[in-house]
């Protein structure tokens, strides 16, 4: 399959939209009790804000008609915390390839030069945060080389 990957522009941006109201559709029809519907999300985060911001990245992957089959968003800075050593740390924060180009490799490319650009900046560790439903997310990201570092467990008491 061929396919280009190239930052995101604002002209990028109604495509981009509607994939990102796709990724959040896909969380909240997985597990409603716990992710907003689209539409909520929709009113409180949008991916222009990446597109502003200068320590955000965004990657979008297109086919051989110009159009957007996914895209993958970022961002680098310094992790500080009370208990572990400061790190420059690259953040994937979002990923998400349309149903009929998964398992392609899209995700893999999009993967690999959002990683290089933070390698680029310096960056000396990259983070994923993956829910635990979403296992092709996780066995992706394993395949890449990415491990578990702490384990969030959660327990409802109501």
């Amino acid at each position: 399959m061929t396919i280009q990957i190239r930052a995101a522009s604002p002209k990028d941006l109604p495509q981009l939209d509607e994939l990102m109201f796709q990724l959040h559709n896909h969380h909240h029809q997985s597990c409603p009790d716990l992710f907003k519907t689209p539409e909520e999300i929709e009113q409180e985060k949008s991916i222009a804000r990446y597109l502003d911001s200068p320590e955000c990245l965004v990657y979008v992957a297109i086919d051989v008609s110009d159009s957007i089959i996914g895209f993958v968003t970022g961002h680098f800075c310094e992790l500080v915390s009370t208990v572990s050593k400061p790190v420059a740390m690259g953040s994937i924060d979002e990923l998400f390839i349309m149903p009929e180009y998964r398992k392609s490799g899209v995700a893999e490319q999009l993967l690999a030069k959002i990683e290089q650009t933070l390698v680029d900046y310096g960056v000396q560790q990259i983070f994923v945060e993956v829910w635990d439903f979403n296992q092709a997310a996780r066995a992706l990201y394993n395949k890449l080389g990415f491990a578990s570092h702490i384990h969030w467990l959660r327990k409802s008491v109501v």
